[in-house]
This record gives C-alpha cells, structure tokens and sequence, in this order.
C-alpha cells in the first residue's frame, strides 16, 4: 500500500502544486511540508484532513493517515512492554528473593503455545505472567518452601522473554532475558534449565556471528548435563554443530551431530517441560540441516537437505500442540538452501515456496535474514540466465521488503 508521504507526494504533483503552493493552502509552513513528504516526520491528524481537502483525495490520504498512525501506536505500545520487561530481567539477575508461586500452569502453556504463535503476543504474555510474580514478591506472601519452584518459573518466563525478543531481532535485550533466566536457574539449582540458558546464549551468539563465543557457552553448557535426563545434551551438541559448521570445520559439526544422536538414545527421562523448552526429534533434525549448510556443499549438503526434510516431515505428521511454525518454515528455507548448493534450483523454488506467502507479522527476523542468504545464492553468475532462480530470488526480495 502507498505510504501516507508518497500519496501525499504524488497527490501534489497530480495537481500541479508547489510545495510552497500547498503550504498556503493548509496554512503549515513548506518546511513542515517537505519533512511530511520526505517521511522524516509524521503528520498530525490535522494537517492530513488538511491536505486531503486541499487535493481533493476523498479521504484517501486520511485513510493512509489513519493506518500508519495506527502502526505507530502499535511499536509504541511494544517498546513499553519490551523496555519494561528488559528492566525486570535486569531486576532478576540481581534478584535474592522470588515468588511465583501458582504460575506453573501458566508457564506450560506459554511454553507449549509459543511453537505455533507470532512472537509479539508471546512477550506480552510472558511479561504479563513475571509481573504478577512480582507483585507476589513485593507483597512479601511467599512461602519458604516454593522458593526452587518459584525461581524455576521465573527463570522459564524469562526463557521466553529471550526467544520472543531474539525472534523479534534484538539480541542484545534477548542476551539480558537470558542472563536473567540463568540467575534464576541457579538459585533454583535446576540443573535442565541452566543447560536451556547455556544453549539460548549460545544461539544469540551464532545470530550476531559470534561463533567463538557461541562455542564456549556450549561447552560451558556441558556441566549441566550427562545424567540422561532431558534434551539438553542433544541440544548444545547441535548448537556446537553449527558452530563449528561456521567456523568452516565440516568433520568436527559431522561428529557433533553424531554425538546428538548418541546423547538422545542415552536419555532415560524426558523434558520436565516441553513447547519451548523441549527438543524434539523433529527439532534435533532441523539443527542438523541448519548446520550443515554453512560448509561447502557435497556430502554436507546432502546430508542438511535429508535431515531438513525430514525435520519438515516429522513436523506435518505430528501432534499441532508440538508443531514449531517459525522452525518448520525456517526449514524449508534451509532445504532451499541445500539444494542451491546442490544445483537443483527447480528443487530449491518449491521448497521455498511456501514461505514467500506469509504475511509480514509472521516474517521474524531469522527467517527474511536466511531466505535472503538463498536470494544472494541464486543471483551468482552461474545462474545468469535461469528464470526460476532469478524469479525465486526476486520474490524472496519482495518478502524482506
């Protein structure tokens, strides 16, 4: 849709008026215009009935008005709860003392909903849920004996303040929600949680392109696992996968994904939480082909574009509570991916095809910055020429913009 500066714009010249020559005609000054008309600043309710009476536009410049104010209210509202939340995380690092008792349910379903729910209300919801926890601990009613379950639910709340605000491209604020649920986890002494932070930190520093970094928390990680209980080992193992991958190390990231495979038969007991907090089959499938697409194509690409597919596989035929939308359309952008490095770009077209659809509330970050990747890989010289690559990147193009 145009914007309320290009129908503005285009408005004016349709009519051949002067920038100076509107100014009269709604009694603002030509700068104030200008600053309108080149988005520096936006207009007033005012100014835009204004000008839609001057133009004669019959309402469509108040209706453009209308919806970009609309927008602006909506990021405004957003960075309240997202600069509010950041201050509690900062709050809870430091924290001694937290009641959040009762909220166990509440943290389950968040966890279990996030799979299949835009970012945005998860963070609403989250916040919302920390902060009748901490109501609870300004009153002082918290009873001795809640402490580690109290701490545990407000380390899980702060999880998903991470992933909502990774998800949302910040990792700066996602890395204080981390820190935070890491604090948590400790004075909670659960051993499944501190592995999830340790993997959470390590997965906001591969999207900065900190892989060094990524690395230790991985390995740090480590300490908290071993006793076959939960996912967590599979998990850090498939994130040093894609570390080393980017580090260009294809036979390290090979054997790190076998060691996930090991570490998931030794399990004798599963996450005490799922949703977010789980790492399923399909899950530990999708790290895997994530990784691998990072090397130089051959047996490595192979082996991402089996184990994206079957991640995406796993995915349709299972149960809709387990099902990770953001994940499985990430995946077929990693398919795609695979098989440009594989030369078969009619392949890589229709497994990237279902998400040149989505609509922009459903576009997080990881998935316009990787399918723009598979653009940049379409538009090499050798496939000058080639109609569906050139088709397929410029649709990709149109999705980030």
């Amino acid at each position: 849709m145009t914007t309320f500066p290009e129908l503005l714009r285009e408005l004016r010249l349709q009519a051949g008026l002067s920038l100076a020559e509107l100014a009269q005609r709604v009694h603002y000054g030509r700068s104030t215009l200008h600053n309108l008309e080149s988005g520096y600043r936006p207009a007033t309710l005012e100014v835009a009935e204004r000008a839609d009476e001057a133009l004669g536009a019959g309402g469509r410049l108040l209706a453009a008005w209308s919806q970009e104010d609309q927008a602006r209210r909506a990021a405004a509202a957003t960075h309240r709860v997202r600069a509010s939340a950041l201050a509690m995380s900062q709050d809870l690092t430091a924290l001694a003392e937290l009641d959040i008792a009762d909220l166990q349910d509440g943290v389950e379903a968040t966890a279990v909903d996030y799979l299949g729910t835009p970012p945005g209300p998860m963070m609403n919801r989250a916040h919302a849920l920390r902060g009748e926890a901490f109501d609870r601990l300004r009153s002082g009613h918290v009873r001795p004996g809640d402490r580690a379950d109290l701490y545990l639910a407000a380390g899980r709340l702060s999880g998903v303040l991470a992933y909502a605000l990774l998800d949302l491209g910040d990792p700066e604020e996602a890395h204080a929600h981390a820190t935070a649920a890491g604090r948590c986890a400790e004075y909670a002494g659960d051993a499944e949680l501190a592995a999830w932070v340790a993997g959470t930190k390590s997965l906001i520093s591969r999207f900065q392109g900190d892989y060094g970094r990524a690395l230790e928390y991985v390995r740090d990680g480590y300490q908290w696992v071993g006793s076959g209980h939960g996912t967590g080992e599979a998990r850090l193992r498939c994130g040093e996968a894609q570390c080393l991958a980017n580090l260009g190390d294809s036979r390290a990231a090979n054997v790190a994904l076998d060691g996930a495979e090991l570490a998931r038969e030794r399990m004798r007991r599963g996450d005490s939480i799922g949703g977010l907090f789980g790492f399923s089959r399909a899950k530990q499938s999708y790290y895997a082909g994530s990784s691998l697409i990072w090397l130089d194509g051959g047996h490595d690409a192979e082996r991402a574009a089996r184990e994206a597919t079957a991640a995406i596989e796993l995915w349709e035929s299972g149960p809709a509570a387990e099902r990770s939308l953001d994940d499985e359309r990430l995946a077929h952008i990693y398919l795609a991916t695979a098989l440009v490095q594989l030369d078969d770009v009619e392949a890589a077209a229709d497994a990237i095809r279902p998400v040149l659809s989505l609509p922009p509330e459903e576009q997080i970050s990881w998935i316009v910055k990787r399918a723009l990747r598979v653009a940049g890989m379409l538009s090499a010289p050798r496939y000058a020429g080639n109609a569906t690559a050139a088709e397929t990147a410029e649709a990709i193009r149109d999705l980030a913009a």
